[in-house]
């Protein structure tokens, strides 16, 4: 049953594995939701592990001019003017960057890396992106040698590379939150500040809720770092992997699980939402 009068949807997306195609980086599968999206001015909204720099790349793929989260919820870079109402007056503080204005939520890189280098001194064999050079970034990803350039200029979040039992990750975590650190994991570990997807996601949520009153938001991942994510919308989409399992550690009430892998899941679980919201339109 359609849901009457429905208020202004809002979509949040992760890419890899999710939007975009695990190993292809494709979204050719999503494109009849993204039609549909575009159709009805959905705002979808790119909330990924990825930088400022990639995440850009994409959006240009898209077409898509909405407001983007960078890094694991570190930065929430919004364009200039996209809100009739002044961030000022939200209590949020922002930053003017070029055609953006940025909400800057996660510690700085460099802290970041002096931690991966404490980390490594206490015996944790852990290798970090900025240890790495583009061509290994690369190879380590799939990523173009572009891309992996790209996936290097990074502000709030390292990803790294740590093969280790599940004792030896979970002395790993203990570490890392010792030095006043979090961590998480998508297709690789990460370590960050004291931010987060759900803490990003909660305030641009917010901002359209001035914007257009009370929204209704989507939210779709794949991984253990999409979990905050999924936790704070009202339609939660857990994304099948290539393996056709879903992320067994995400447990969430109203969780709604692809049958399709990636892209080919989040286009037919974007589509059944919409059909669900907007059937009576």
């Amino acid at each position: 049953m359609a849901v009457d009068s429905p208020k202004k949807t809002v979509v949040f997306t992760d890419l890899d594995g999710t939007l975009l195609d695990a190993s292809s980086y494709s979204f050719e599968a999503a494109i009849p939701a993204l039609r549909l999206l575009r159709s009805k001015e959905i705002p979808l909204v790119v909330c990924s592990s990825k930088t400022r720099k990639e995440i850009e790349h994409y959006r240009k793929l898209l077409d898509n001019r909405h407001p983007f989260i960078t890094e694991n919820g570190g930065g929430i870079f919004i364009p200039a003017g996209y809100f009739r109402h002044d961030l000022t007056s939200s209590g949020m503080p922002w930053t003017k960057e070029g055609i953006y204005k940025v909400i800057n939520l996660g510690t700085r890189y460099e802290r970041l890396r002096e931690a991966m280098r404490e980390l490594r001194s206490e015996g944790f064999d852990v290798t970090g992106f900025g240890d790495m050079t583009a061509e290994e970034v690369a190879e380590a990803t799939g990523l173009a040698l572009e891309e992996a350039e790209m996936a290097k200029e990074r502000d709030f979040d390292e990803p790294f590379l740590f093969n280790g039992s599940k004792e030896e990750i979970k002395a790993l975590e203990e570490a890392i939150s010792k030095k006043g650190f979090s961590s998480t994991q998508g297709r690789f570990f990460h370590i960050l500040g004291d931010s987060g997807k759900g803490k990003a996601i909660a305030i641009l949520a917010e901002l359209y809720g001035k914007e257009f009153g009370c929204v209704i938001t989507v939210g779709l991942g794949d991984s253990l770092n999409d979990a905050p994510m999924l936790e704070c919308v009202d339609y939660p989409v857990l994304v099948k992997k290539p393996d056709g399992s879903h992320y067994p550690r995400i447990q969430i009430a109203k969780l709604i699980r692809t049958d399709g892998i990636g892209p080919e899941g989040w286009n037919d679980a974007v589509l059944g939402i919409l059909r669900e919201l907007y059937d009576n339109d």
